[in-house]
């Protein structure tokens, strides 16, 4: 089993930037990525960028890729969402989850973290 919890969530004006941690527990040693997700109101939710437990490579969604970075301090066992140049189209409730090794799909998720990009 693993928890996740985010927070950092919060308003922020266009062009600014938020830093959204997922802090994880239980099997954290099992986790091979962690990815965000986000979902605005009538929207499905989207893949924003994941990172690998171990190696530390990242990958991000189009729509963020040059403006968030992902990066984890697995002393603290927590993956950090370093969110720059935020946009409206930003606005969100975002969520980690947790993909285990030999597993297919990410069966973790946190509660989620409301972030909202206005002026």
């Amino acid at each position: 089993q693993v928890q996740l919890v985010e927070s950092g969530g919060g308003l922020v004006q266009p062009g600014g930037s938020l830093r959204l941690s997922c802090a994880t527990s239980g099997r954290t040693l099992s986790i091979y990525d962690m990815s965000w997700f986000r979902q605005a109101p009538g929207k499905e939710r989207e893949f924003v960028g994941h990172i690998t437990w171990s190696g530390g490579s990242t990958y991000f969604a189009d729509s963020v890729k040059g403006r968030f970075t992902i990066s984890r301090d697995n002393a603290k066992n927590t993956v950090y969402l370093q969110m720059n140049s935020l946009k409206p189209e930003d606005t969100a409730v975002y969520y980690c989850a947790a993909r285990l090794r030999y597993e297919g799909q990410y069966n973790y998720w946190g509660q989620g973290t409301q972030v909202t990009v206005s002026s």
